[in-house]
């Protein structure tokens, strides 16, 4: 089993998105368990709330030395236990205390265990009781009549407003409601409290004539409900859960799928350090899985690139140094020969010859820097920097291409001194193949501009000739790679030129552009190169 778990990725996500909707299944149960623990509670009280409120009120109005017979007839008519105490000597902890503070109705179950704070009072009631029957319903009901019909008619109402009726919804009649029987209002009639189940919502009203002296048609009937049974939840109860729940579910989920990308993003990094030159990448495989056995792949895959182009250059280097040997000796033979004979003819054929010897010489040198900077590492971490002066660099470029093409006019521009951190040798001989370049291209005229930026410093070598066609420009870096009418021998050039400057660039973090001149008409090439900060 833990051979196949380590070899599947995606069984084992499923199998952690298992385990995690079981622990938000348990997690579901347990605040299940909770609220409904909270809702039995809010339910006893207010259950309680109408028939404590109600001997509240009327305690905390009565003075001190008649509340004992008060709570004597209390004790009678609802048939409960009640004690009044001071608060203070009340066994209490610091939560009960402080919802006792704030009007609420401690309950405790089984028995049944009522305590309230009188109104602005420092005195505790407790009722005691075994069970909550349907006696103690109708004897709050006549207590509560009782108290009204004490009081004025006008004054019922704000009495009512000022009671906590919790489960008990309490409303003043002036006609009887409509589905009663004879019976039940002969019962009313007589002081009695009648029971009416609504059958569609399973719900109980309690209905009480109040007690008056007053003319039968003023009589006035007390209506407490309908009660509720309160076995539903409600929606604040609900959403916390759900909500609860859904966070931490998409918790779980996101630390599962963060490890995932967390692998893929790795392996998407070494994908692009390889892409731009750095080889010797790998990626670090932690387990035998899918992704493991993708990374194991993808370590393979490079080791064979690597070794593929490491072999191809040490290839070309060896070919190259092979070919000096011979090409020395030729040019050795031909001098010898051109030393021996007087002939005019033949001294010319060997002139030739000299002239296609040193091309190949010069073809050789090219070949090897093109093999010496593909095994350079990308962004020049391998690469000696020094400050270079770039004007007194490009002036350099100029005085040694000069003498080779007369015809043209070599100009730098005007500008402000520049230093730069780079390679010396190699940027100047990234500057003088594109000045070389522009000079074999250009009709008269041949500049190079120095741009100094904030981050980089930009160089432009831009010609008067006929430019590069926008659709032949993404090749022309291609090693050995030349236009159609280039390919003359009189044009020079063996199409690794514009290769070396595109690799000079990569070992320095910059790159080269190609574009129209805006002011000579010919072909501009650019070359981006960041600054950097200078050795500790």
């Amino acid at each position: 089993m833990r051979r196949v778990l380590s070899h599947g990725s995606f069984l084992r996500f499923y199998l952690l998105l298992g385990i995690a909707l079981l622990v938000v299944f348990i997690i579901a149960l347990a605040g299940r368990s909770f609220i409904e623990q909270v809702r039995r509670e809010d339910y006893r009280e207010q259950l309680a709330a109408l028939p404590m409120s109600l001997m509240t009120q009327q305690l905390a109005a009565t003075p001190l030395e008649q509340r004992n017979t008060l709570l004597e007839r209390f004790s009678e008519q609802l048939d409960v236990q009640l004690t009044l105490e001071p608060i203070n000597e009340a066994d209490l902890g610091y939560f009960e205390r402080s919802r006792l503070e704030r009007g609420r109705i401690l309950v405790a179950e089984s028995p049944w265990l009522l305590q309230q704070r009188l109104p602005s009072d420092t005195w505790l009631l407790q009722a005691r009781l075994d069970d909550w029957s349907e006696h103690q319903w109708h004897g709050s009901i006549e207590l509560l009549g009782e108290w009204l019909a004490a009081t004025p008619a006008e004054e019922r109402d704000g009495r009512i407003a000022q009671l906590r009726q919790g489960s008990w919804p309490l409303q003043l009649l002036s006609s009887l409601p409509v589905g009663l029987t004879a019976q039940q209002q002969a019962q009313l009639a007589s002081g009695n409290v009648i029971t009416k189940l609504v059958s569609d919502k399973l719900s109980i009203t309690l209905l009480y004539q109040l007690p008056s002296q007053q003319l039968p048609g003023e009589s006035q009937w007390l209506q407490a409900g309908p009660i509720s049974r309160g076995d539903t939840l409600p929606l604040n109860l609900h959403l916390p859960l759900l909500v609860g729940l859904m966070i931490v579910l998409s918790l779980i989920i996101y630390l599962i799928m963060r490890s995932i990308e967390a692998r893929m993003a790795r392996l998407e990094l070494a994908a692009t350090r390889i892409a731009s030159g750095r080889l010797e990448t790998r990626v670090k495989v932690e387990s035998g899985d899918f992704l493991g056995r993708l990374g194991m792949a993808f370590n393979g895959m490079a080791n064979q690139v690597q070794s593929l182009l490491r072999g191809q250059q040490e290839m070309i280097r060896a070919v190259s140094h092979e070919l000096r040997t011979p090409v020395a000796r030729i040019r050795f033979a031909v001098q010898m020969v051109e030393d021996m004979t007087d002939q005019p003819a033949i001294r010319r054929q060997l002139q030739g010859i000299d002239a296609d010897i040193a091309e190949l010489d010069e073809l050789v040198d090219e070949i090897l820097t093109y093999a010496r900077l593909g095994g350079e590492t990308v962004n020049g971490a391998e690469l000696e920097t020094a400050l270079v002066e770039c004007r007194a660099m490009a002036e350099r470029v100029i005085d040694t291409l000069s003498p080779l093409h007369k015809g043209l006019a070599l100009a730098l521009a005007p500008g402000p001194e520049i230093e730069l951190l780079a390679e010396p040798r190699y940027l100047q001989r990234a500057v003088q193949n594109l000045v070389g370049n522009a000079c074999r291209h250009a009709k008269s005229q041949v500049v190079i501009q120095l741009w100094d930026e904030p981050n980089l410093v930009r160089i432009d070598v831009e010609d008067d000739g006929p430019g590069i066609p926008p659709e032949a420009r993404a090749d022309i870096f291609k090693p050995f790679a030349r236009l159609d009418d280039s390919r003359a021998r009189s044009s020079g050039g063996y199409g690794l030129g514009l290769s070396i400057v595109q690799k000079i660039m990569a070992g320095h973090g910059g790159s080269v552009t190609i574009d129209t001149s805006p002011t000579l008409g010919g072909a501009r090439f650019t070359l981006l190169v960041p600054r950097r900060d200078p050795p500790a």
